[in-house]
């Protein structure tokens, strides 16, 4: 039977991965996001259906969900994927910077879990959320963003645990560096001060990580499709790393490990 999928952030990076591999199963996907002309290129090139949808708007949100419903018969899974990034410390951030990075974040997937768990329900469907390794591990300059993301990563295990027993799943994919448009602006973040080209930034972020690289929106997507799926079916509230081992190294033994010393 083909399953019904809503991706937020399916406009490019992770979420334009998802919608394609989904859409090559045969899986009717819903993409989402507020860019639309980013929307309509991803559904030419995969056969998804775009929809605009500001993931913060709680009736947006709502008309999302009944409108997909509505159209398909069903709702099986939710790719919780929408995210964006204020760089800065405390001092740094404005609080329409916290409140803009904490609505879309955090929130969008309250609201999308809250309009979607009825139907979930119905069809012991899945929820995947998209969090990142900064909910892992405190990056340089994200106070906003690392928290959002710690937030997304137990809301979404609170949904594991208060709707497991009615069959729905919800599991994490906390992605290291992947090379999306939002690390590419990163790049700049980190490189431009030091004179660093976008390359040349990515070499020096990934240092410390074990596999040397980035990962790529398809390896990330690979992993969401894999928690969607039915032999993922007794995993619930999982946080699967998806980040090249980033998370791993000790950084008391780093200065002694002259493989990865930083430069």
């Amino acid at each position: 039977m083909q399953r019904v999928l809503i991706v937020t952030g399916g406009g490019s990076g992770i979420g334009a991965a998802v919608a394609a591999d989904a859409a090559g199963r045969g899986d009717a996907v819903v993409i989402c996001g507020r860019r639309k002309d980013a929307l309509e290129r991803v559904a030419a090139a995969t056969g998804a259906e775009p929809r605009a949808c500001d993931v913060s708007d709680p009736e947006a949100v709502a008309d999302l969900v009944s409108g997909v419903v509505a159209a398909h018969g069903r709702l099986d899974g939710i790719v919780a994927n929408a995210g964006v990034l204020r760089n800065g410390g405390v001092l740094d951030l404005s609080p329409e910077d916290w409140d803009i990075t904490v609505q879309t974040n955090l929130t969008s997937v309250f609201l999308l879990a809250k309009a979607a768990l009825p139907h979930l329900i119905e069809t012991k469907g899945s929820i995947v959320a998209v969090s990142s390794v900064a909910s892992l591990r405190v990056p340089l300059g994200c106070a906003a963003y690392a928290t959002s993301k710690a937030g997304l990563t137990m809301l979404t295990q609170t949904i594991a645990v208060d709707y497991g027993p009615q069959g729905v799943r919800a599991n994490v994919v906390c992605p290291g560096w992947i090379r999306t448009e939002m690390s590419d602006m990163e790049m700049g973040y980190f490189g431009e001060p030091h004179g660093l080209g976008p390359e040349e930034a990515y070499d020096e972020v990934t240092r410390l990580v074990p596999q040397g690289r980035a990962g790529t929106s398809e390896e990330a997507a690979a992993a969401v499709m894999w928690l969607l799926g039915p032999e993922a079916s007794y995993v619930n509230g999982a946080v699967l790393s998806v980040d090249g081992g980033t998370a791993l190294p000790d950084p008391g033994t780093i200065p002694f490990n002259f493989q990865v010393t930083p430069r």
